[in-house]
């Protein structure tokens, strides 16, 4: 099975791109982040037309994630438990059976957190604290799961072309850092480091200042597997040519293969 996360920064401004991009790709499940529509909205005809199930957790012009499945989606939730008063669309779940194992997928928008310090990275961090909460329960289930979409981390200096650049943003602040490594360290596997250790691999490029000629990149879009998936996991990748299209996103999709 092939599962991506994909930041596509708006679903409509991105359509073309999109779809041009699932009949190339054929990924069975896709976590969309950023689709800035409120369900109602949103596009569903060209993904159901290609055999997508679509569900949505929307927000007008801002956030929103998405999950595109040609399985079916069982146990839908959306927000992220521990805050009734979070109005922010950043978290969606659901159940897909493969051939031989169920797994539990949460698509997730973490906030970007800046400027820091301020009540917008104080978010961020209480965001981060629920994450872990959520984490555990995943762990405690015993079973294939993971979390992936755009955590707007940077876990490590090498996942950045120019870390210097990124010490005093939200991205790679000690306390973000720390936050995301407590997570991964209850048991989770970052799929693509697992697979791939050396530096010079990024999953977003800013729009300004030529950052995709220069390959002035960031990788901030992560997969984050219990132990049962980690277990089943195939391959993950980067598909960083796609950065390179006509009217891209400024991120490109993560690829996760799974043998489910």
């Amino acid at each position: 099975m092939k599962i991506a996360t994909f930041n596509i920064n708006g679903v409509k401004a991105r359509l073309n791109a999109l779809t041009d991009w699932l009949d190339e790709a054929q990924p069975d499940v896709v976590l969309c982040q950023e689709i800035k529509s409120v369900d109602e909205a949103f596009p569903r005809e060209p993904f159901e037309d290609r055999g997508y199930n679509v569900e949505t957790h929307g927000q007008k012009s801002f956030n929103g994630v998405a999950i595109l499945s040609k399985l079916p989606l069982e146990d839908v939730t959306r927000g992220l438990p521990g805050d009734s008063d979070d109005e922010q669309a950043r978290w969606i779940e659901a159940t897909v059976v493969g051939d031989t194992h169920a797994c539990r997928l949460c698509g997730l928008y973490l906030p970007n957190g800046n400027p820091a310090p301020g009540p917008k990275y104080d978010y961020k961090l209480a965001w981060m604290k629920r994450l872990e909460a959520r984490a555990r329960d995943l762990l405690a289930m015993e079973m294939p799961a993971l979390m992936a979409g755009d955590y707007n981390i940077i876990p490590q200096a090498e996942d950045a072309a120019k870390p210097e650049a990124w010490i005093q943003d939200a991205l790679f602040l000690p306390e973000s850092r720390a936050a995301y490594r407590r997570i991964l360290n209850l048991g989770f596997t970052e799929a693509f480091r697992a697979q791939v250790q050396a530096p010079g691999h990024y999953s977003f490029w800013d729009y300004q200042a030529g950052a995709w000629q220069r390959n002035n990149g960031i990788r901030i879009d992560h997969f984050l597997l219990t132990p049962q998936a980690a277990d089943l996991m195939v391959s993950c990748t980067i598909d960083k040519e796609v950065r390179g299209r006509d009217k891209p996103s400024d991120h490109v999709p993560v690829v996760l293969e799974i043998a489910l």
